[in-house]
């Protein structure tokens, strides 16, 4: 009779013991649709794949796929059958690579990549779930930069008297996607809540918590979130004078 754990087992005797392995997280898409795939018996997410002869992949629902000693024809290959499981596909993927070694006295981040105790897949799911929401965050700093360069110039003209109509629905557009970077990150990827397996094994905290701690995740959040307050007070200031000039023209009208 099989062993509860015997899934867990099988899956991390795939991945090479006492030798560092390769990881690489890639934002693939808006969304990965994850149904109909084989589903280990694990009791969290994410989702975890066997890739190749010595490999795995972990699976998010928000788009994001987590390599483990995937070498680079085995990771085209797996793209390419995810490739009609990805919702809105990104044209630039944003990825992060490193390291895990295991064997280590003690957890966290080293020069050289990321040190376990014990090569488990618990461990391995936390790592992935950090890399999974580095990589999704540097997607939409990266289009909130982009947002704020192109509105920049048009907010300062929101301080001209004459500022034409044109430019002021043209700070609306540029914010209304922006925006939805927001919806986005608190609804799908949940980057401030604690992972789920940590209820479970709260032994893993303190590894998380070092993670969390290096790869920035709570402060790039909140460096987000001061931005999108930034472009929310933009579209209050827009909309107020776009409903100005309407209302004037109207007692012109009227007049």
């Amino acid at each position: 009779m099989k062993s509860k754990d015997s899934p867990q087992s099988d899956l991390i005797k795939r991945l090479p013991a006492g030798k560092p392995i390769a990881v690489r997280a890639l934002n693939l898409g808006e969304r990965l649709h994850l149904r109909g795939l084989y589903e280990t018996p694990l009791e969290y997410p994410p989702l975890v794949q066997p890739v190749g002869d010595h490999g795995l992949a972990m699976l998010f629902r928000y788009g994001v796929v987590v390599l483990f000693n995937v070498d680079e024809a085995e990771q085209k290959a797996t793209l390419k059958e995810l490739k009609e499981r990805i919702e809105k596909p990104y044209r630039r993927h944003e990825s992060e690579d490193t390291q895990v070694m295991s064997g280590a006295p003690s957890e966290g981040v080293s020069a050289e990549g990321i040190n376990l105790t014990a090569l488990t897949l618990p461990r391995l799911q936390v790592v992935a779930t950090v890399l999974a929401r580095s990589v999704t965050l540097s997607y939409y700093e990266s289009a909130i930069a982009e947002s704020f360069d192109a509105v920049e110039p048009l907010a300062r003209q929101l301080d001209q008297p004459r500022t034409s109509g044109r430019a002021l629905k043209e700070v609306l557009r540029h914010i209304g996607s922006t925006l939805l970077v927001q919806q986005k990150v608190i609804g799908r990827v949940e980057i401030a809540d604690k992972p789920d397996i940590l209820w479970e094994q709260p032994e893993l905290e303190r590894l998380y918590s070092r993670l969390d701690d290096e790869y920035e995740l709570v402060e790039r959040l909140a460096t987000l979130d001061r931005k999108l307050e930034l472009i929310e007070r933009t579209a209050e200031t827009t909309l107020d004078l776009l409903q100005a000039r309407r209302t004037l023209r109207v007692e012109w009208y009227i007049v």
